[in-house]
């Protein structure tokens, strides 16, 4: 290299540099570890961080068990390295792993039509909204207060910078249902959508029926979101919904510190080529076996730009597949099963504390600690190595004093005690 550049050494590099500028001694760093070294004071931070303590939040993040046959399917080179996952000629594997996920959203949801996964829960919101809009040429949007807030807050910016509107709708304050008068009030024939998460923000479940009902009374589309993929294990599929979006981390997908995570999008058949994204279909090769392919995708790199629905430029395929592996290493009765888990948790948790919400919930619920604020309760968790729940005041100043608990299949009897008695 300095040779090309006509120099003699690495000074000569520097000489246009002032020497007041130069360092004309040693980096003032340690001196180099060996590897096992390097191993050795990373294992030692690692017993520092927080995954050595239990944790009780959840608010559209959950800690669930990452069954091991997840990371070893998904580290596979032909899954981990790809690029055009597409490309039915050499990519049979990712198709068929995209086209079963797509199968098992569709017996999960209740819905006809599942397409090869979205960013994540908050953006499938607002790409179910614009889904709406040009299905019905309305431009007006109604979401419940309980809805995720993040999730709100995405469908806004969405709507910010364009020709449509969002309007709340309340929730009851005795049930933490969304409000189903105020909805009746603001529905008319302006309206595109009625977006409802169940369970909501406050983990109680949702009258999906009465809800579209309403909507459907009204000319609207019904937009079911989740954001606790495990709920579905239990619950009744969303099967009144025109829409159906979430989250899928509760599915083998590490919290990571916020992602990347797995986005879903399933709808009822008739709306298919309004969905974004892609869908993969089974087919025949040449010789008739069985093959797969990308059946239909509505980005502007593939069709006519105006003819788009989104500008959906990927999707989560790996991460994806890690939830696929994970619906088949639980199966339908393993997931009821670890739903049920979950179900008993939280209503172990919650026994005898003061929960404002009497609605029915699933794995999370809201509770007004009796003698600290959430900051202090979660203070004194901390100090016995626990996390507390998310102090609501943040999103909803009604609720101040109030927090958001969560347990899962991973809270241990010891630590839930422990979580109740602070509460209590």
């Amino acid at each position: 290299m300095l040779d090309a550049c006509g120099l003699q050494s690495l000074e000569d590099l520097y000489r246009h540099l002032p020497e007041e500028a130069k360092l004309h001694r040693p980096l003032d760093i340690p001196a180099g570890k060996s590897e096992y070294e390097i191993a050795d004071w990373f294992n030692e931070q690692a017993q520092r961080n927080a995954n050595a303590y239990a944790s009780f939040l959840g608010a559209g993040v959950y800690s669930h068990y990452r069954p091991v046959l997840c990371d070893v399917v998904v580290s596979r080179g032909e899954f981990l390295t790809s690029y055009t996952p597409y490309q039915a000629e050499f990519a049979q594997g990712t198709l068929t792993t995209i086209f079963e996920f797509q199968t098992m959203l569709c017996q999960l949801t209740g819905m006809e039509v599942a397409n090869a996964s979205m960013y994540d829960g908050s953006t499938s919101v607002p790409e179910a909204a614009m889904m709406a809009m040009r299905i019905t040429g309305r431009r007006h949007f109604l979401a419940a207060a309980n809805l995720h807030p993040e999730y709100r807050e995405v469908l806004n910016t969405h709507a910010n910078h364009s020709h449509w509107s969002v309007e709340s709708f309340g929730y009851d304050t005795k049930t933490g249902r969304f409000d189903l008068h105020d909805l009746e009030a603001k529905l008319d024939a302006s309206v595109a959508c009625v977006i409802i998460q169940t369970p909501n923000f406050f983990g109680v479940v949702e009258d999906v029926k009465a809800a579209a009902e309403l909507a459907h009374k009204h000319g609207a589309l019904l937009v079911v979101a989740f954001a606790e993929a495990v709920s579905l294990g239990l619950l009744e599929p969303p099967k009144d919904a025109d829409i159906v979006v979430g989250e899928l981390q509760s599915f083998a997908i590490s919290p990571s510190y916020g992602g990347p995570y797995a986005g879903v999008m399933a709808t009822k058949e008739k709306y298919m080529r309004q969905i974004p994204g892609r869908l993969v279909g089974e087919t025949k090769d040449a010789d008739g076996n069985r093959a797969y392919c990308l059946t239909l995708s509505t980005r502007e790199q593939h069709i006519r730009r105006e003819k788009a629905t989104s500008n959906i430029c990927t999707n989560q395929a790996l991460i994806a597949l890690m939830a696929t592996v994970f619906m088949s290493v639980y199966g339908k009765q393993g997931l009821r099963e670890l739903a049920g888990q979950n179900l008993a948790k939280a209503h172990y948790v919650a026994k005898g504390l003061d929960l404002p919400f009497a609605g029915p919930f699933f794995n999370e619920f809201v509770v007004r600690p009796r003698s600290k604020t959430p900051e202090e309760a979660n203070a004194a968790l901390l100090q016995r190595r626990i996390i507390g729940g998310l102090a609501l005041g943040r999103f909803f100043p009604e609720l101040k004093g109030a927090m958001l608990v969560c347990a899962t299949e991973m809270s241990k009897r010891a630590d839930m005690d422990v979580v109740n008695e602070v509460l209590r």
